[in-house]
């Protein structure tokens, strides 16, 4: 598709902003290859060798979570929808809350590498298995969606070769992947976040000057219904209102911040669980100010286009290339911005497909390797974890051709998170907050809560709600100087929000259909934890769930809460503690505290449990 002419076009000082951002990179990679030894176990590779601090490690958490598919998708999301997409922010303070104090203390307590590896340790090797197996599988989908969302919307937009550009993300991804190992991906993380931050800015201030200041643009936005904050309808068949948010957000953004690899594998490899917990809590602030960046795009975007709407009037061809289209809008006089706002969306995506190629390389070398070759040196190891390393990213490549095939990117790639994270969240929960959960419950669950996140996920990708239940908001043309034919002013309510190659067309519409598949997509995850939970709950009482022999360190204690604020008290001994994650007489591992831990948790009522 030919570039319209009437924005302006890539120069060669922005091919140059945009090459320097992957060379940077790739650097790191090699710097972190060979800086203090390289990369001698397989620990050092996949774990940073234990030794991060808070703030790098806070930054590189923001930049996994964000993205292309933020810094494209947020934009046009509160473009079509309204601001009601900053609702988030509480939900992210829940989220970080949860995953600091729920999750965190037991994961950094066992001194894991794989976050599957506490599920071998509280339930079984094969419940591992089927953890590791969902994990993999979902990190490939959605590793393959991130790194075709921008190439997409560039090539769109600016005439960026599509392939060209998938492939080199994927290869120089892979490169510092394989060369630097963790290290690496948390430092070129941080420099990725500094890159988004820039191209953010750069949109906001010049979008601010065109406009005429802030003002001006938020109050072009109110008068187009853009600033609908507060929309409590309860109906969880409306996409997004303040509880589907609140709730079904905060069950979603968990799968992702307390038990995907990914994220976990990063506060993991702090150096003390203060540093672990405080990177999340920094990294919170960051969520933040990505959040409100991109959707001050989103509102900077509408008060640009309100007359004239670039996708009704068919100058670009899906929603996800309004920001670029924007940049290039009122970019095209300063040569070089246009690359840096590239570099910000490709950042996003270097810094999502590379911690997940370094979470798949941990995931695959701990628990499908280790356990069967009890021979292996550490060197072996480690070269085995590089390997890993160049074969997902090489996988990673080839998934974006499928999600080629997709469609709505934002809502695919959530779609995805949702129905095998939640799940997986169910199955974790089940283990830490569950004294009696088994592992004939666990699998049971698993299995339940699966089935049914598949039912409603896939059901919604072939019939996807109606129009009544998305609430897009009217956008108009009336401005645009083309002559349409027909009306000239067009509602775009009509256009079904899915354009996935899936789509079943002009069919009878059933109560299943209109009721169930219309569940907010953000409802997904919160059916599969749930049911997980209750079917997990319901199948281990019978089977013996509560004779089992259970080590307390696998379960959250109140301890783990009362710890917080043992900084206050006395700092070495917290260290001391934390530097033997294994020591059996530390104060948090003794069965002492274990009584009350079961009573608040054990609804039944009875005392009855594990050391008593």
């Amino acid at each position: 598709m030919d570039v319209p002419r009437d924005i302006g076009s890539f120069v060669v000082w922005d091919y140059v902003v945009f090459a320097g951002m992957l060379l940077i990179s790739a650097a790191i990679g090699i710097y972190y290859a060979f800086a203090g030894g390289g990369q001698q176990t397989s620990k050092d590779f996949l774990m940073g060798g234990r030794s991060m601090t808070a703030v790098p490690v806070a930054l590189s958490l923001t930049a996994s979570f964000m993205s292309a598919v933020t810094v494209l998708g947020t934009p046009a999301e509160v473009y079509r929808f309204g601001a009601i997409f900053s609702i988030f922010a509480i939900t992210y303070f829940f989220v970080v809350l949860i995953s600091a104090e729920v999750f965190l203390p037991v994961f950094y307590r066992l001194g894991i590498t794989s976050t599957y590896e506490y599920l071998e340790l509280r339930f079984n090797r094969f419940i591992r298995l089927c953890g590791t197996v969902l994990f993999i599988v979902q990190t490939i989908l959605y590793t393959g969606i991130v790194i075709y969302a921008p190439a997409l919307a560039l090539n769109q937009v600016t005439g960026f070769d599509l392939w060209g550009a998938v492939v080199a993300t994927g290869v120089v991804c892979t490169f510092y992947c394989t060369l630097g190992g963790l290290k690496a991906v948390v430092w070129t993380d941080v420099f990725q976040v500094g890159i988004m931050v820039a191209g953010f800015a750069s949109v906001i201030i010049q979008a601010t000057i065109t406009q005429g200041g802030i003002n001006t643009i938020l109050s072009d936005a109110s008068n187009g219904g853009r600033l609908n904050f507060w929309n409590f309808n309860p109906n969880p068949l409306q996409r997004h209102t303040f509880w589907t948010i609140i709730i079904g957000g905060t069950f979603t953004w968990t799968t992702i911040y307390g038990v995907n690899q990914s994220q976990v594998q990063r506060y993991i490899s702090c150096k003390n669980r203060f540093h672990a917990k405080l990177s999340l809590y920094i990294n919170l602030v960051g969520l933040w100010v990505i959040l409100t960046c991109s959707v001050f795009c989103g509102l900077a975007l509408y008060s640009r286009y309100r007359d004239c709407d670039p996708w009704t009037s068919k100058k670009v061809s899906e929603v996800d290339q309004l920001m670029p289209y924007l940049v290039l809008d009122i970019l095209r006089n300063y040569p070089g911005v246009p690359g840096l706002f590239v570099a910000c969306a490709y950042s996003g995506t270097l810094s999502t497909v590379s911690s997940s190629i370094n979470a798949l390389a941990a995931v695959t070398v701990e628990d499908l390797v280790r356990p069967h070759f009890k021979s292996l040196s550490e060197k072996s190891l480690s070269w085995i974890s590089q390997g890993m390393s160049v074969l997902y990213g090489a996988l990673c490549i080839g998934m974006a051709a499928v999600a080629s095939l997709m469609g709505a990117l934002l809502q695919a790639a959530l779609s995805i998170f949702g129905m095998v994270g939640g799940p997986l969240l169910g199955l974790f929960s089940l283990g830490i907050l569950v004294p009696f959960a088994n592992s004939i419950g666990a699998f049971a669950g698993l299995l339940a809560g699966f089935a049914i996140s598949l039912w409603v996920g896939i059901g919604a990708q072939l019939y996807p709600p109606l129009p009544e239940r998305t609430l897009p908001l009217s956008l108009e043309v009336h401005g645009c100087n083309i002559t349409h034919n027909g009306s000239d002013w067009i509602s775009t309510t009509e256009m079904p929000f899915s354009t996935s190659a899936f789509q079943i067309h002009n069919v009878e519409r059933t109560p299943v259909m209109d009721n169930w598949y219309s569940l907010s997509y953000l409802y997904f995850s919160t059916i599969g934890t749930l049911v997980t939970l209750l079917v997990g709950m319901l199948v281990s009482l019978p089977t013996g769930g509560r004779r089992q022999n259970l080590d307390p360190r696998f379960l959250l204690t109140k301890q783990d809460f009362l710890s917080n604020f043992d900084v206050f008290k006395k700092k070495n001994h917290v260290l001391n503690y934390k530097s033997h994650p294994y020591m059996e007489d530390g104060g948090i591992d003794n069965p002492a505290f274990n009584h009350i831990e079961l009573n608040s948790t054990d609804h039944s009522g009875k005392i009855n449990g594990t050391r008593l």
